[in-house]
């Protein structure tokens, strides 16, 4: 595996069908909802699929928003925060 979530499949089998709060409304993930924001993060901002499946565990865990835990452990940047939100909110 090239660090890529190919497929999603991985995403897949551990978040098969919930809600990830995004930070603007809480949005149903099914593959079809997390993918553009996964291959977004991993494409655009380099983010690693393993990092990924971790703030997904733990958005989940603290039901917080994604972006916010992917700043909280310093996966993101200010900047990069922001590119989450107009990307989410663009999209």
């Amino acid at each position: 595996m090239d660090g890529k979530i190919t497929g999603y499949s991985a995403l897949e089998n551990r978040y098969p069908s919930h809600t990830i709060k995004l930070g603007i409304d809480e949005v149903p993930m099914t593959p079809n909802t997390y993918s553009p924001l996964i291959r977004f993060l991993q494409e655009d901002l380099s983010i690693s699929a393993d990092s990924i499946a971790i703030t997904l565990r733990h958005s989940e865990k603290q039901q917080a928003p994604l972006p916010m835990v992917l700043w909280q452990y310093g996966l993101v940047t200010l900047e990069q925060l922001d590119q989450i939100y107009q990307w989410l909110e663009t999209t």
